[in-house]
């Protein structure tokens, strides 16, 4: 392997930043449910990413910033405790043609969601993961991927109805 500089790995380095970066803060935003937390992961994620950037191969990048992320995720949720959730019940209002409002509903009902279930159900069917992958990456058996997967979306749509049930009643 021909050593580079530290000049060049820097520019690669700035290079995926400005790649990964929107698609990394998506997936913190939808593990967090919150903003500046998302924001806050995604930087500690790229710190420690850089810190190893001389062993990170480039076709593996976004996969070994992913997963930084993901157990970032969880030191800072072990260190903190759990976080409250966002919303209990929220409000949703329709616009035609505006979608931040699902996508609003959507991160609050994730955030009522256990942490694994959250981890499993963002990275398996908002980053479009393969099973294996999400397992790889969690560090957890294919069969515990089907089985939060299979919980969450329940929970998903349990909670789903339970808010549209009470949002019609008003």
């Amino acid at each position: 392997m021909a050593r580079t500089s530290k000049a060049e790995r820097d520019r690669a380095f700035t290079a995926f930043v400005e790649q990964a970066s929107p698609s990394l803060l998506r997936t913190a935003w939808l593990l967090t449910g919150d903003h500046d937390a998302a924001h806050e992961l995604v930087q500690g994620a790229l710190v420690k990413t850089y810190a190893a950037w001389h062993r990170v191969r480039p076709e593996d990048a976004v996969a070994y910033a992913r997963r930084v992320l993901v157990n970032h995720r969880t030191d800072v949720w072990r260190k903190w405790g759990r976080e409250l959730a966002v919303a209990q019940a929220p409000e949703r209002v329709h616009r035609d043609g505006d979608g931040v409002d699902d996508r609003d509903h959507v991160v609050r009902l994730l955030t009522l969601l256990p942490e694994q279930q959250r981890k499993v159900v963002v990275l398996r069917y908002y980053t479009d993961l393969p099973e294996q992958v999400v397992a790889d990456l969690l560090g957890i058996s294919l069969g515990s991927v089907k089985s939060a997967a299979s919980r969450g979306l329940a929970a998903l749509r349990a909670n789903h109805q339970s808010t549209s049930s009470e949002g019609s009643s008003r």
